[in-house]
């Protein structure tokens, strides 16, 4: 069935629990998974205001360390379970599309992510990326809730 499972996550501990459930999906398959973290782009304009550069890297580097906190947890829970893994960074400002691209770069056959479950008003505001990839995505998506 799926051979090749990519593994977004933000962080959260939605993200987390669809992580563990999608490393033992990939260990009942036989399958092998690959995390993905995307980070937010540094801009360093602001409307008008210019930020210093001190700032967009402090800030750069605290995306960096918590992708790689991130990552460690896919990787450790992967490793746990003996399930074939590989780690991935990006960074954009849409992390749908990169996740999109990512799934058919590497041969996913499914995207297994968490949503949130936003409804109403926040849901429309806020938007949801799984919504999105769901949208766009070819290959299978599973949504852990």
């Amino acid at each position: 069935m799926f051979k090749h499972i990519l593994l977004p996550t933000d962080g959260s501990e939605l993200s987390q629990s669809a992580v563990r459930q999608g490393v033992q999906l990939a260990k009942s398959l036989n399958a092998r998974v690959t995390g993905l973290a995307v980070m937010p782009v540094q801009h360093a304009f602001y409307g008008e205001v210019v930020m210093p550069a001190e700032a967009i890297e402090a800030a750069e580097g605290r995306c960096r360390d918590f992708a790689s906190s991130n990552l460690a947890m896919i990787e450790r829970t992967a490793r746990e379970a003996e399930v074939p893994c590989e780690m991935l960074s990006e960074r954009s400002d849409h992390p749908y599309e990169v996740i999109i691209r990512t799934a058919a770069q590497k041969n996913c056959d499914l995207i297994m992510m968490a949503s949130h479950g936003r409804k109403g008003l926040n849901a429309l505001l806020i938007g949801s990326e799984t919504q999105k990839v769901l949208t766009h995505s070819k290959i299978p998506v599973l949504v852990c809730r």
